[in-house]
């Protein structure tokens, strides 16, 4: 289909170029051969012929644009649908250093401007360049000399454009860089209104917009303003060229020129205003083109990530034995967030992670689940390092509920059933009940059924929480980690959903990180993190008898609680 679109549009740019220069040629035909000896009859005659010529031009312009549309919205379709699915592999160590209004800048912005020039520039250059070929010949054939002087001005035209591209260029790259700067300031500031707001950020947030915004402006101006000076300037001199021809031909004529006759001087005159038409066509697609560039450097700067190497051996059953030998990490080369930490989870034991904000629990979680690969040290599930698993195979048989909660712009029902799109509405139904979400979820109109917006947002923090918990039973998971699971849920719900949840725990491998700590009294082990390294470990009982860091923790938070 894309290469019959293409040889239709190549087909349909020859024929139309080819009948408006033809076309060109027979006017002046029309001026020595009939106006010049008033033969009425015969120029009506000829009327019809040349209509019919131009009637060919605009029935291949027509199908010229319509194929070129379809052509140019096929492939940006591909390159939108490559772009996500590029960003799909990449890390999370990626996005956690762009900006996410940034990223979707590069998803629109710049995918938007190599649009316009698929769907404009790339054919119109084609159609202008073939136009300049032929109209060039048609010159040649008729009149050498004043094909020279027309193409006087070509020179000039050429030295104009490399010095305007040379310093445009810049301007428009820093125009789409600073453009997803300021999607990326749009996104946060929406995503964080209710932080902005309860602080009294307004003013500060409008200010720093303004000045990103100004920013905007001003590299915009530039680039805009550069690239305007072609058009004017091209127009400048082919005016030049055209009285050059005129008074050329004009005076070859008056001093007894026989090769040369009204209608020839006529063609010449329309050919050096249809040779100008596709240069000035050309430098007015200049911006437009300068701006493609610089969304294509763009994408191809995503395009070239390296992606999340999937060459790891699947695994398809774990048993839930974990064990962190020596493990050493840091999210950059200057501060080590962990340091040389073991850990040894036997199946089916519940290991709870406790300490200060900062102190790596969380970081404990990113590098089982393979966010994050560690910098020394390894990871074993069932004696196998996770390095040389299959991330897919590997997070599917692990079960996250996270402190910040996410929820899809879609049913509660797919929702919970996003970590096992087969299971039946009886099995998510199952899970709501088992987190203890199923009555809040009835008492919509909708019930399973209803829409969620983005988020999540209009209903509670605990309840968000609450259906992420019914989606980590559903999908059943070997491992299960909750990172700060209950720390957004009041304490009667909370103790509504910890029997669920030991039922959930019971025969799986069990990672938990809490704010509450009498909540994970029960574990079999709890690690006592602070500064990346593991200072206490053991049951409740055991250190919280030492009476060291875990007991000052734990008398802290009961006081607290």
């Amino acid at each position: 289909m894309q290469k019959a679109a293409l040889a239709i549009i190549f087909i349909s740019v020859i024929i139309n170029t080819a009948s408006m220069v033809y076309g060109t040629m027979l006017v002046g035909t029309a001026i020595d051969k009939y106006i010049m000896v008033f033969d009425f009859d015969g120029l009506a005659r000829f009327c019809f012929m040349l209509a019919a010529v131009y009637s060919v031009s605009a029935l291949t312009s027509w199908l010229q644009t319509r194929f070129s549309v379809i052509l140019s919205n096929k492939a940006i379709q591909q390159i939108r649908h490559d772009l996500f699915d590029k960003l799909g592999g990449l890390s999370i160590r990626y996005f956690d250093s762009k900006p996410h209004g940034e990223l979707m800048s590069r998803l629109t912005n710049d995918v938007d401007n190599i649009w316009q020039a698929l769907n404009q520039s790339i054919v119109q250059l084609i159609s202008s360049g073939l136009s300049i070929i032929m109209t060039l010949i048609a010159m040649f054939i008729i009149s050498p000399l004043l094909t020279l002087i027309a193409l006087l001005i070509v020179p000039s035209g050429i030295v104009i454009t490399k010095i305007v591209a040379k310093h445009s260029k810049k301007h428009f790259a820093a125009q789409q860089k600073i453009l997803g700067e300021l999607n990326a300031t749009i996104e946060e500031t929406i995503s964080g209104q209710k932080v902005v707001k309860i602080f009294g950020r307004e003013r500060i947030i409008i200010k720093n917009f303004a000045e990103k915004n100004e920013n905007l402006r001003s590299v915009g101006i530039k680039a805009q303003f550069l690239s305007s000076i072609i058009w004017p300037a091209m127009n400048s001199l082919n005016n030049i060229g055209f009285a050059l021809v005129a008074f050329i031909g004009g005076g070859l004529i008056l001093s007894g020129n026989t090769t040369l006759t009204i209608g020839k001087i006529s063609n010449m005159l329309i050919y050096s205003k249809q040779l100008s038409r596709p240069i000035n066509e050309m430098a007015n697609l200049f911006s437009s083109l300068q701006s493609a560039i610089a969304g294509a450097e763009r994408v191809f700067e995503v395009m070239e990530e390296k992606p999340e190497p999937l060459d790891g051996k699947p695994i398809t059953q774990i048993k839930g034995k974990v064990e962190f030998k020596n493990v050493t990490f840091g999210y950059n080369a200057e501060a080590q967030v962990l340091k040389n930490v073991t850990i040894t989870a036997e199946p089916g034991s519940t290991i709870a992670l406790v300490g200060p904000t900062g102190a790596g629990k969380t970081t404990i979680v990113n590098l089982l689940t393979r966010f994050y690969d560690v910098d020394e040290g390894s990871i074993l599930i069932d004696g196998n390092d996770i390095r040389t698993l299959d991330r897919n195979t590997l997070r599917k048989n692990l079960g996250m509920v996270l402190q910040d909660t996410y929820l899809f712009s879609s049913s509660i029902r797919e929702n919970i059933r996003y970590g096992r799109p087969d299971a039946t509405d009886e099995e998510v139904e199952q899970a709501a009940i088992h987190a203890n979400v199923h009555k809040f979820i009835a008492h919509f109109p909708n019930g399973y059924d209803t829409i969620l917006s983005d988020g999540g947002e209009g209903i509670s923090q605990g309840q968000r929480q609450l259906i992420s918990i019914a989606r980590a039973i559903l999908a059943s998971p070997s491992i299960l980690i909750l990172d700060e699971a209950t720390s957004n849920i009041d304490t009667r719900t909370e103790k509504n959903i910890q029997q669920a949840l030991l039922k959930l725990m019971e025969g799986r491998t069990s990672f938990v990180i809490a704010h509450r700590l009498s909540t994970i009294r029960d574990a079999n082990e709890i690690l006592v993190i602070n500064d990346g390294q593991i200072i206490e470990k053991g049951n409740h009982d055991a250190i919280y008898n030492k009476k060291g860091f875990y007991y000052n923790l734990y008398n802290g938070h009961r006081v607290r609680d």
